[in-house]
């Protein structure tokens, strides 16, 4: 079974989600797998990865205020502080979320829905450089 597999970098402007769909789809059509599957992973521990709607930015700016209620900086019982008030919630962040996603392949494509996108859900107020693997799996 063909295996293909590429490291991309995105640069963030700190908190929220930024769309790499295009990016991936770039290297499933690289790959030449016609059918199988493209695991997409982050290499980091305060940044995820989203399946979000893509039309409608207003959804994923109610995820990011989602996500500071849910888990607030500048939370007195975090130990873990040594980089900022955001450390500590960027890892629960992550945690909560994926550092992973799976998506079939059918002809030569992601087979995501109609308003799916892949996102990378940055968790750190700061601009951060990040590491995406992308590895396309299948039948060419």
């Amino acid at each position: 079974m063909p295996v293909f597999t590429k490291e991309l970098e995105f640069e963030t402007h700190g908190k929220g989600t930024y769309e790499i769909s295009h990016e991936v789809e770039k290297l499933v059509s690289l790959s030449a797998i016609r059918s199988g599957t493209v695991t997409v992973f982050v290499k980091h521990t305060s940044a995820s990865l989203v399946l979000m709607e893509n039309a409608d930015p207003s959804a994923r700016h109610d995820l990011q205020a989602f996500f500071d209620r849910l888990v607030p900086e500048d939370t007195h019982y975090f130990t873990h502080t040594y980089e900022g008030a955001d450390d500590m919630p960027s890892h629960i962040r992550v945690a909560l979320t994926r550092s992973s996603e799976v998506i079939p392949i059918n002809e030569y494509r992601m087979m995501l829905g109609t308003w799916q996108g892949i996102f990378l859900f940055e968790h750190r107020s700061a601009p951060h450089s990040r590491r995406i693997v992308v590895t396309v799996m299948g039948d060419s």
